[in-house]
């Protein structure tokens, strides 16, 4: 493995890095959405990314940036130092981009035309609809919405909760995650399913907050209810029974670019503790000269180096044996990564006192994205369950 930046990369990083510092940082102070409608400075900055060619970076092929994971890696990093913006303004931001990679994968070409191509301009925005309030949606055979065919239709009822996106006026289609055939196969039983924001039936029921965020600089979290929404039948995406299939598909590269983000979250966290421990003194003497601030300081950055190439390598593998061969280390990133980020980010709440939980710096919205994280795409425990099984079995068959 070489994780020397190569010259595409290496030049990538220069305009990106140029960007955050004349176009992101300046506009974290005023971004912070009110509601659920994200900041109007958001499209000037779409303008100016598009403009330095810092565009759908995540999406390799044709559609995107053509980038390696690998290449897009430190990207990915660097977005993460201010996360509310510079994704969304690069076009790389959750849930469009699992969204995109769907569409790009599996659509057929007139969805592609449809709804790939305003997603890629940024013109719209998106949700991705699978979560649901009564079920276990870590596992995701457990999802209770129906998909019932019905002529050259389908009919769709189900309740679903903390969509993300859904709650952005600009968010016009769902892919909706549900049950085409109960009694098939537990993995075979799903479907994906696309369906534009203002079919009737669907209703926004309310919009979720995250640990009190309203979370609008993200386009928000919403609960909504399906009563026999219709769509026509060629709004299927894929197969009938491919739904589960397609999920999995769709997670593995949003898992590491979760956590790709989060290594840039976690360098923030830690040079914005570095200078509050250089500026302040309790007691006589700055915070830096206090044991437990420096251990606090050392632990952050092992950390961060250890997370990082952890992360790195399961790119390295996602480009070089596929998403399948790198099953495990995207297991161990999305275990570890937000776990970490989160001690980092609360020490350096610590070390700011009162004014690290308020809206004066970064940190408490960083921390409750970080912790969010642990849930995201499949809590801690059943990441932790799956690579268990997985390390047993290769010792089941040994004497």
């Amino acid at each position: 493995m070489d994780f020397e930046f190569d010259a595409t990369t290496e030049d990538y990083r220069k305009r990106l890095l140029a960007f955050m510092d004349e176009h992101v940082y300046p506009a974290e102070a005023g971004y912070h959405s009110d509601g659920w409608e994200p900041p109007a400075v958001l499209e000037s900055l779409k303008v100016a990314a598009k403009a330095a060619g810092l565009w759908n970076l995540f999406l390799p092929g044709e559609h995107g940036a053509g980038l390696t994971n690998l290449q897009y890696a430190p990207l990915a990093e660097i977005t993460g130092r201010s996360p509310a913006i510079a994704p969304a303004a690069l076009n790389c931001a959750a849930p469009d981009t699992g969204n995109m990679e769907v569409l790009a994968e599996f659509g057929t070409p007139q969805q592609r035309e449809q709804w790939l191509r305003p997603l890629l301009d940024g013109t719209i925005r998106s949700a991705f609809a699978m979560t649901e309030p009564q079920v276990a949606s870590s596992d995701a055979t457990n999802i209770g919405t129906r998909i019932e065919r019905d002529g050259d239709e389908y009919v769709i009822n189900g309740h679903k909760f903390y969509i993300t996106g859904a709650m952005n006026p600009n968010c016009r289609i769902f892919i909706v995650m549900g049950k085409t055939d109960p009694d098939a196969e537990r993995h075979v039983q799903q479907s994906q399913i696309l369906v534009p924001r203002d079919t009737p039936g669907l209703t926004v029921k309310r919009g979720m907050t995250v640990f009190g965020y309203t979370d609008g600089d993200h386009g928000g979290h919403a609960e909504l209810i399906f009563e026999n929404v219709r769509v026509p039948v060629s709004n299927l995406i894929g197969v009938e029974g491919g739904g589960f299939a397609i999920s999995q598909a769709r997670l593995g590269p949003g898992r590491i670019h979760h956590c790709m983000r989060l290594i840039g979250m976690a360098e923030r966290g830690l040079e914005l503790m570095c200078r509050r421990s250089l500026a302040r003194a309790p007691f006589g003497k700055p915070l830096a000269e206090q044991g437990v601030v420096q251990d606090w300081i050392a632990e952050s950055r092992v950390r961060i180096e250890q997370a990082r190439l952890l992360v790195l390598k399961a790119a390295w593998l996602m480009d070089t044996v596929g998403n399948k061969g790198a099953h495990t280390e995207i297991q161990a990133i999305k275990i570890v990564v937000p776990s970490t980020v989160e001690w980092i980010l609360d020490k350096a709440i610590q070390a700011h006192g009162a004014a690290g939980t308020s809206q004066d710096t970064p940190l408490a919205a960083l921390w409750a994205a970080a912790r969010t994280l642990r849930l995201a795409d499949g809590p801690d425990e059943v990441h932790k369950r799956s690579l268990a099984r997985r390390e047993l079995n290769r010792y089941r068959s040994r004497p």
